[in-house]
């Protein structure tokens, strides 16, 4: 039988386990802590375990690590990692420096189905949801190779997080528990393309973390284009899910715009989104698009941005031109992709 992976198992679970296999029940919150907070990848670095205990763990269970196939950097200092899965499946995740935070954007999916134009990761589809631990095992990973300490979380990688929602929620709550990775609920972010019934689920599941919209259209026809998902879930009824999305005091939710020369970057889309967004706290993260070879689309000129820009700025909506980063090695916006085992 095989052994079981302790990273695949919720607290309570993890009791249950080591006290069927005679340890004492406040040895959980010791493995627990080995596991998330100290990072261990082998029983043997238990040290607090008696060395029978370490023995019938070494026998009985086991701990994921992910594999690092290859890491790369770009010129200005954004690494993206590729790591291999238990069935060989790879996915990829990218550390952004940016003055003094260090964030770290996670796959939550082993590619995408969304099949949003204008994203490379999609390209190839969707082979399969990860796992609550395969997705936190991605921040445990890179901070072993880093030994520094990872400010923010973003989950805005490979795949669409709501569309794996269960597997989303479990990693999310043992990113936030302070016997886990502890982060705090202001330090993690989870995009969505815009699944509403998931939205209104995530609303009510009691989990605080910063929402990102990726919208990146102002009208239906635009947006039925470039993002297939607003077929079955228009823009009305987002901006609605949005209104009613219970935001703690102080917070807003972030409206991602990835601007594609000549189709949404016009001064009538920019005053359109601003209708769209009043009464919302929000901000909008404007994103030139990242080229690629083969792609349809090119970024708009600096003026266009610019003068985008600017319109929600005078109709009081905070609007961020994102720097593209880490372009060179392909760990841009909408450019994860996964390689596969014959083009490593």
């Amino acid at each position: 039988m095989k052994n079981k992976n302790l990273k695949a198992l919720t607290l309570p679970e993890l009791k249950a386990f080591l006290t069927s296999l005679g340890m004492k029940q406040y040895r959980a919150n010791q493995v627990y802590q080995w596991l998330y907070q100290k990072g261990a990848d082998s029983f043997d670095d238990m040290t607090n375990l008696s060395k029978e205990e370490r023995h019938t763990l070494n026998e009985k269970a086991c701990i994921s690590n992910l594999i690092l196939v290859k890491r790369q950097t770009a010129s200005d200092g954004t690494e993206k990692y590729l790591f291999e899965l238990e069935d060989g499946n790879r996915i990829e995740s990218v550390l952004i420096p940016d003055e003094d935070r260090l964030t770290l954007c996670i796959s939550t999916q082993v590619g995408c189905a969304m099949g949003c134009k204008f994203c490379l990761t999609g390209k190839g589809g969707l082979k399969r949801n990860l796992e609550a631990y395969e997705i936190v095992d991605q921040v445990i990973a890179v901070r072993r190779l880093l030994n520094k300490r990872i400010t923010n979380i973003v989950l805005m990688g490979m795949g669409e997080p709501l569309a794996n929602y269960d597997n989303t929620i479990s990693a999310l709550r043992i990113l936030l528990n302070e016997k886990a990775l502890n982060f705090s609920n202001r330090k993690v972010t989870l995009s969505t393309a815009g699944l509403i019934p998931q939205i209104d689920k995530l609303g009510k599941e009691g989990i605080t973390v910063n929402l990102a919209i990726s919208l990146n259209a102002t009208t239906d026809d635009v947006r039925n284009k470039i993002m297939p998902i607003n077929k079955k879930y228009p823009i009305k009824e987002l901006i609605a899910a949005c209104k009613r999305f219970p935001l703690p005091k102080r917070r807003r939710i972030t409206f991602e715009y990835v601007m594609l020369k000549s189709i949404n970057d016009t001064k009538e889309d920019a005053e359109r989104l601003c209708r769209l967004l009043k009464g919302i706290p929000c901000k909008v993260n404007l994103i030139p698009f990242n080229e690629y070879q083969g792609c349809e689309f090119k970024k708009p000129d600096e003026e266009a941005i610019e003068r985008f820009r600017e319109i929600l700025i005078d109709h009081h909506i905070m609007a961020i031109t994102r720097k593209s980063k880490g372009a060179d090695i392909l760990a841009a916006c909408g450019q994860l992709r996964g390689e596969t085992i014959n083009n490593p």
